[in-house]
């Protein structure tokens, strides 16, 4: 039941060291706009917590059959959020990115947390990704304690409240700047003129048909680029696969919540290769290996 509403969702997309000095590299990213980037993702989750449990009381969550505990939970995760925007936002001072407005594709508690797990994952796999760019000791610092309770956040919703697992394997997948932002654009309708921009882009839509792992899927996309292979992104692992005829046969072994691409390199899924994607697949197993329907 569950499962089928992650991928519903999924298909609807079509994330004292305050007071310590900003820091630049000569590579054209430095620490302001990198916590302005993880400013812009708990921009984004802070909105949507707040949103639907404003929209949505104890009894909708209990009458959707949600434990008893649900909202309750979802109330501090969402403190949390905004803890986090306040975090940031002080240590940014004037700088700081301000709250777009959003759109987010949830209709009732149910699609709310199917589209929940999405987010907290897709957080984790931002900070991960964006760790090893912040030269601020001080912030990675921070930064380290926040995405360790993205994932605590990740874990809850998919193990708690979906009856998942809590993890995909011994590692989270790191994602970059643009693979983050391509899956947060579909949620931001409008920003403020004022924003400082990012230096990111979204990739083409990519879609890869739910199939089961070891079954051949359908591929397709908006890229202008014809893409020679799909890369599936699976903690540490990046598993490249070729295209034919418009399918690509899924690997075996993914677990969790996978990420692939589709690149023109057999061997690489960098920026400069990479067409379409990222699109969000699930593979969900119960305690004795059997996939989830």
């Amino acid at each position: 039941m569950f499962r089928s509403l992650y991928v519903a969702v999924v298909a609807a997309l079509s994330l004292s060291a305050a007071a310590a000095p900003l820091q630049s590299r000569n590579n054209g990213v430095d620490d302001v706009t990198i916590l302005n980037y993880a400013l812009t993702l708990e921009h984004l989750e802070n909105a949507f917590y707040h949103e639907a449990l404003s929209k949505f009381d104890e009894k909708a969550f209990t009458d959707a059959g949600l434990p008893d505990s649900a909202r309750g939970r979802f109330n501090e995760i969402a403190s949390h959020e905004q803890t986090h925007v306040d975090f940031l936002s002080k240590a940014l001072g004037d700088k700081a990115t301000q709250p777009c407005t959003y759109s987010f594709p949830y209709t009732d508690p149910k699609s709310f947390v199917a589209l929940s797990q999405v987010l907290e994952g897709v957080g984790t796999s931002a900070y991960a990704g964006a760790a090893k760019f912040i030269s601020n000791k001080d912030y990675l610092t921070a930064a380290a304690t926040i995405l360790t309770t993205e994932a605590r956040h990740a874990g809850f919703v998919s193990s708690a409240i979906n009856k998942f697992a809590a993890w995909g394997g011994a590692f989270d997948t790191p994602l970059g700047f643009n693979e983050v932002y391509t899956l947060a654009a579909p949620f931001i309708t409008s920003c403020p003129d004022s924003n400082p921009k990012l230096p990111v882009t979204a990739f083409p839509d990519l879609t890869v048909a739910n199939a089961a792992p070891g079954q051949a899927a359908a591929v397709t996309s908006k890229a202008d680029k014809a893409a020679s292979h799909i890369a599936f992104f699976n903690g540490l692992d990046q598993i490249f696969v070729p295209i034919n005829n418009g399918q690509v046969m899924i690997p075996q072994g993914l677990k969790g919540q996978i990420y692939a691409v589709a690149t023109t390199s057999a061997t690489a899924a960098t920026d400069d290769v990479i067409v379409a994607g990222p699109a969000i697949l699930l593979y969900e197993y119960d305690y004795q290996g059997n996939l989830m329907q």
